[in-house]
């Protein structure tokens, strides 16, 4: 069974209402398994049952009006 992880840090969450949005953004990816989200340091936790491309990562966090960040 495949299973990845990936670490990806988003910049622009200020609250609760933030974390659940990125949150939802990233388990409704087709492959996301789960989604941990740490609102001190912006960072996601995902828990992946197939390869997902970057791009659709990117672009489901863009969407919201956030920004993924290299760390």
């Amino acid at each position: 069974m495949f299973r990845k992880s990936k670490t990806v840090y988003v910049k622009g969450m200020h609250c609760d209402g933030c974390v659940k949005r990125v949150t939802n953004a990233f388990s409704s990816i087709p492959g996301v398994k789960k989604c941990s989200v740490n609102l001190q340091d912006g960072r996601c936790d995902l828990v992946m049952s197939r390869n997902v491309d970057e791009y659709i990562i990117k672009e489901r966090i863009q969407n919201l009006g956030f920004e993924i960040v290299e760390k």
